[in-house]
């Protein structure tokens, strides 16, 4: 996680069950530290096995650089330059089975490369590809090896048929289908691969169904947020609740360290340094402008920028999103985007849409996060393996030799086959057998989704009622996938209010998340649980009327409440670029 979001110690913030849990029984066969997508992945898989695991995050889950993507479940087209094709094959199977894994979350995303000349590149692609390294000043792609590319994608692409092959267009047709491109343009080149819009929630979901696999009343699989490990003691790790600021100790057989750019520090802190990572920083503005989300026609624009760098220009929802950048990270600090970086960004819409004016007045949010990268001498970053490894190092804690093995690297598309990977692992460590495999185990809200836009009115239509009109159940659908159910069940089966700032969340909603979603801070609903702060939507009296409906069930006091809604105000502000002044009535 990033270190911004922790506002020191507090009074409890509601019984918090899983944390009494890890104090009261301080041992698992497995301790997981990192709650990003790869940690909780491996929850999952592990709890599946029947392990006794458990899984502590210093912040939220998906606070980190999973919270901070770029939205892409994608194959990695770029990849194959590198020579990467076991990657690109992983990734490319990987995104096929989301899409039918998670079908609530993971969409098909049609992608559209602008391409401004046919040969460029030629030269220096063949050294990168036997090199592995940039070589130079990096130059754009042209059609031609653009055209090779995507041919080899699409071989990659064919087993499981979930996406149809790539198109390329001369530039009258491409002018004819986006007409505010530059006319500079040669050709585009359109092909398919997938986003998420909700990776928070989606992560949420593979953490509940770890969670869930334990069994009602079977305490074999604990995560709990807000954790952190500060060091090693005579009986264990050490952990902190970063909400109280009780210390306790931690003992299991295994340790996985799946803390991203972190792993270095974590690893530090377990009395083991290392220097396996490398992370780069990728940032990312969330535009409200009408003309450019028209122009995008509903396709993501993907295209290499002047300096080599892979850029992104996609609508999402009724918004924009725009990344990303790739600078060497500075772990001392906090990922920020910065005002050098929005002018990038917008140098690069300027370049694509020439006669798009954007300002600042147009961004409603940004986010920055770092990349999980392994440490490496290349010149320029965007070069850097994106695949993973898993680094083993043994270590004497409380008088016993406990394996800990250390993820560096890791995307969000290959989560899952990451995960099974760490597993497997660990699985060979315990001398257990793998039960089941998660290959085509369908994901938390994804289990029956219904596949057609036909069937999806259909079920809005089925669960419309007195209580909830078609508008209500329609976006409890989106944010929980057919998960809804459960809430729609605990939304009827009490007296309700939806709240006067927003349409799109109720007081009983809200007890609902503070009891199944492990809420710790009002931050947490605003950027995690709901997709309100990153779509501009937090309003003054939202952030006044929400930490008060979350007073009741965390039990906040008066003060508590007030810390809370400045310490939202002060995360979106230095961290976001959002200004919102509010203050209890």
């Amino acid at each position: 996680m990033s270190k911004h979001e922790s506002t020191g110690d507090h009074s409890p913030a509601s019984s918090r069950t899983t944390v009494e849990s890890l104090r009261e029984r301080p041992r698992a066969k497995v301790l997981i530290i990192g709650g990003g997508i790869n940690g909780v992945g491996t929850f999952r898989d592990l709890a599946l096995q029947g392990v006794d695991v458990a899984l502590v995050e210093r912040g939220d889950y998906c606070q980190g650089a999973s919270g901070a993507s770029s939205h892409m479940i994608h194959g990695g087209i770029r990849y194959l330059e590198n020579g990467e094709f076991r990657l690109v094959k992983e990734s490319v199977t990987e995104r096929n089975g989301l899409l039918r894994l998670a079908p609530h979350y993971v969409k098909p995303l049609k992608t559209t490369i602008p391409i401004f000349s046919t040969f460029s590149g030629v030269l220096a692609a063949p050294l990168r590809f036997l090199t592995h390294k940039q070589h130079g000043t990096p130059k754009e792609r042209g059609a031609f090896l653009i055209k090779i590319g995507l041919s080899l994608y699409d071989s990659f692409s064919r087993g499981g048929g979930a996406v149809p092959r790539h198109e390329f267009k001369g530039r009258a047709r491409a002018l004819e289908e986006l007409p505010r491109l530059n006319p500079g343009v040669k050709y585009t080149a359109t092909y398919f691969d997938a986003s998420v819009h909700n990776p928070e929630r989606l992560t949420l979901d593979v953490l509940q169904d770890g969670q869930k696999a334990a069994g009602c009343g079977n305490d074999t699989a604990r995560a709990a947020n807000y954790v952190s490990v500060t060091g090693i003691g005579d009986e264990g790790v050490q952990l902190r609740d970063e909400l109280t600021g009780e210390l306790f100790s931690f003992m299991a057989d295994v340790i996985v360290n799946t803390t991203g750019a972190w792993v270095d520090l974590t690893n530090e802190a377990l009395g083991s340094p290392s220097v396996f990572m490398g992370g780069t920083k990728g940032s990312h503005i969330v535009l409200d402008h009408p003309a450019l989300f028209d122009a995008c026609q509903g396709s993501e624009i993907f295209f290499e920028h002047t300096d080599g760098r892979i850029v992104l220009i996609y609508p999402m929802g009724d918004r924009v999103l725009v990344g990303t950048t790739d600078i060497r990270a500075d772990m001392a600090e906090d990922a920020v985007c910065t005002d050098e970086e929005i002018t990038y960004f917008f140098d690069l819409i300027k370049h694509v849409f020439p006669d798009i004016r954007i300002t600042r007045e147009s961004i409603v949010y940004s986010f920055a996060g770092v990349r999980p990268l392994p440490r490496d001498d290349a010149e320029h970053p965007g070069f850097v393996s994106r695949d993973y490894r898993i680094e083993r190092r043994d270590r004497e804690i409380a008088g016993t030799n406990v394996p800990v093995l250390s993820l560096v690297g890791g995307k969000w598309t290959t989560f899952r086959a990451l995960s099974e990977h760490m597993t497997n692992d660990v699985l060979t460590i315990l001398g257990h057998k793998r039960k089941i495999s998660t290959a085509k185990l369908p994901i938390g809200g994804g289990t029956d989704f219904p596949p057609t836009e036909t069937d999806i009115q259909a079920w809005i239509t089925q669960h419309v009622s007195d209580d909830l009109d078609a508008a209500r159940v329609e976006g409890l659908l989106t944010r929980y996938g057919t998960r809804a159910t459960d809430v729609i069940t605990y939304l009827t089966a009490g007296e309700d209010r939806v709240l006067h700032s927003t349409p799109e969340l109720s007081l009983r909603e809200i007890e609902f998340m503070v009891r199944h979603e492990q809420i710790g801070h009002l931050i947490d609903v605003l950027i995690r649980r709901t997709s309100l702060a990153f779509r501009g939507m937090v309003t003054a009296e939202l952030l006044t009327e929400l930490a008060q409906a979350l007073a009741g069930p965390l039990g906040w006091d008066t003060a508590r409440t007030a810390q809370e809604i400045t310490h939202a105000q002060d995360v979106l502000q230095r961290f976001h670029g959002v200004r919102v002044q509010s203050q209890i009535s």
